[in-house]
């Protein structure tokens, strides 16, 4: 967390005072809020920060309504699941960042976070402690239960931890992960 942009000081006579930096007697100071609070990142993966990166160098000074009409197409589908089709309150986020990047860079409006999924693992390590991961048999008609001791990455990835629990038993869990590449 970063340093208050402001802060209060209660003095011993019961006088308060405002200021701008930390100057003297720290231990009074009460912060206002921080530059976090004034102007919060917006949390997204790697896919999405690329899709609007590119929106931007493509329409620099499109208003908002040309912009939403641009992300419906199909093109940007990971913003359009997440910002256009999805709460209006991602609509309005969405909206505040794209008025935002007009004047801020995108790399202190945007806080990039790693796209996470749910996945099945055995409780305890195996023999050659490495953990069992649930794995979906391609090759088979039917899903079936496999396991893996190689790593998540040929695992089955869920998108909630309600889809994955189904998958439990009492040997098994529910982790979530980031997921590097699909």
């Amino acid at each position: 967390m970063t340093k208050p942009v402001a802060y209060i000081y209660n003095y011993a006579n019961g006088d308060y005072a405002l200021w701008h930096k930390t100057e003297q007697h720290i231990e009074k100071a009460i912060p206002l809020y921080t530059k976090e609070q004034l102007h919060p990142c917006v949390k997204m993966t790697q896919v999405e920060f690329d899709e609007f990166k590119i929106l931007k160098s493509l329409n620099p000074t499109s208003d908002l309504i040309a912009i939403l009409k641009t992300v419906s197409n199909f093109k940007y589908k990971n913003l359009q699941s997440r910002f256009v089709c999805g709460s209006i309150e991602n609509q309005t986020e969405f909206a505040t960042l794209w008025l935002r990047c007009r004047y801020e860079r995108l790399e202190e409006t945007i806080e990039i976070v790693p796209d996470m999924k749910w996945f099945v693992r055995s409780k305890e390590l195996a023999k050659n402690s490495k953990y069992l991961w649930l794995c979906d048999a391609e090759y088979l008609d039917v899903p079936q239960c496999l396991f893996t001791n190689d790593n998540q990455l040929s695992a089955m990835g869920f998108d909630t931890k309600e889809e994955a629990e189904k998958w439990t038993n009492p040997l098994t869990e529910a982790v979530q992960l980031p997921v590097e590449g699909e």
